[in-house]
């Protein structure tokens, strides 16, 4: 078994050609123990096959998220509601996004998103749910998305000072902004909540055509101590099962 538990992004599947049931009989085959980012349409076939659902967005929108208060009581209902959900299905994450800047300073959206969080901190204490911001680039996918740095997302967690919020560093949209990843996991790794992966550039397969060296990241992650799931959130250019088999095998580790 694979020191680090590994689940996969459904979303990256939804046109692989693969049927539903073909991907979660692959996963369970090859390893994986979860998936991410799943519709609840297949929450009780991938429990079927004695496997979780990791992570699901906690609230709508990447662009309007907490980083403004007029948002704040729209996403305070919806995360209220899937956190219900996740503690129905035993779901251990919710993505959550600070939106775009849209002009507004770094400082000041770090303070509204973190006071979102608290209104709804408590909440997931309660669940045992873990709220997680997403770091994404702003550079090539998200343009102006404001947790783009870890440093931002570090501030935001510091300053609602709970277990149940943390960050999902997603090592694409890390390396694209700022790289040094494996630094960054050893510096702050108490505050990364989940993980997720792709090849760069590109977001493909973890394949030796692209720059990152997974296995040395996951070793650097099983180092740290961490205990959560590392997602696979690739989109597979060829044949999928193949780069499902090629992931788990290269962050085996």
């Amino acid at each position: 078994m694979s020191a680090i538990k590994q689940s996969i992004s459904w979303w990256c599947y939804d046109r692989s050609g693969l049927a539903a049931e073909q991907l979660v009989e692959l996963a369970a085959e090859i390893g994986y123990r979860g998936f991410d980012l799943v519709d609840q349409h297949y929450w009780p076939l991938i429990h079927s096959q004695g496997l979780e659902i990791v992570a699901i967005n906690g609230h709508a929108s990447i662009t309007n998220g907490l980083n403004r208060r007029a948002n704040h009581d729209r996403i305070e209902r919806e995360i209220m509601a899937n956190l219900e959900l996740a503690q129905r299905w035993a779901i251990a994450n919710l993505i959550v996004f600070s939106g775009s800047r849209g002009g507004l300073g770094d400082e000041a959206g770090a303070e509204a998103t973190a006071e979102g969080l608290r209104r709804v901190v408590r909440a997931a204490e309660d669940a045992g749910v873990t709220l997680v911001l997403e770091l994404l680039n702003s550079k090539v996918d998200h343009s102006d998305y404001q947790a783009d740095h870890t440093a931002w997302g570090v501030q935001v967690c510091e300053m609602v000072n709970s277990p149940r919020v943390r960050l999902l560093y997603d090592i694409y949209h890390m390396q694209i902004m700022e790289g040094d990843i494996i630094r960054t996991i050893r510096a702050h790794s108490a505050l990364f909540g989940h993980y997720h992966t792709g090849g760069n550039p590109g977001r493909a397969e973890l394949s030796d055509e692209q720059e990152l060296s997974y296995p040395a990241i996951a070793r650097a992650i099983v180092a740290s101590g961490y205990d959560g799931y590392l997602g696979q959130e690739f989109v597979p250019t060829g044949d999928p099962a193949a780069g499902l088999r090629e992931a788990f095998a290269c962050c085996n580790v």
